[in-house]
């Protein structure tokens, strides 16, 4: 993007201080950014097609219904501190869970359950609740936790020293 020189239109006076009375041009030249961006804007069109991955199939036609996506909201059991058993929001006694469960489960479509306990809660009662997930039809258990505790290696970040 050159500076380019015009030269001075019409007229038979003569500057003394400056020869032919030239003087430089002030607009950039924007030839060469729209040729550079033209070419890469048809590199661009023709390797977007080549960059899809995958084989060119022929699919076969079936009855099948197509798999349902993330409608519904997961399910949500917490185990608080004190060994209070909630689903969702409700706080639900453990003889009732699950049979609780169970009438959740013939209303939902999908079996995805999140486990939440409180760090104190000990080990036992966790599996237990698991178990009544289970048991009553929830197979998909995800358990859920805080990031940045402590790592295997005795860092509090889990970065490996």
């Amino acid at each position: 993007m050159g500076a380019g020189v015009m030269q001075k239109s019409g007229g038979g006076r003569r500057r003394r201080h400056r020869r032919g009375g030239a003087k430089p041009m002030s607009e950039i030249n924007v030839t060469p950014f729209v040729d550079v961006m033209l070419v890469l804007l048809i590199i661009f069109m023709v390797a977007a097609p080549l960059m899809t991955v995958g084989v060119p199939v022929e699919l076969p036609k079936t009855a099948a219904n197509a798999l349902p996506g993330e409608q519904e909201e997961p399910l949500a059991v917490t185990i608080t501190a004190q060994g209070v058993v909630m689903i969702q929001k409700t706080e639900v006694p453990r003889g009732e869970l699950i049979n609780r469960l169970r009438a959740i489960a013939a209303e939902r479509q999908g079996d995805r359950v999140f486990l939440r306990a409180d760090g104190a809660v000990a080990y036992e009662e966790v599996v237990q609740v698991m178990g009544a997930l289970n048991r009553a039809g929830f197979s998909n258990i995800g358990l859920v936790t805080d990031t940045g505790g402590p790592a295997l290696n005795g860092t509090s970040d889990g970065a490996e020293n």
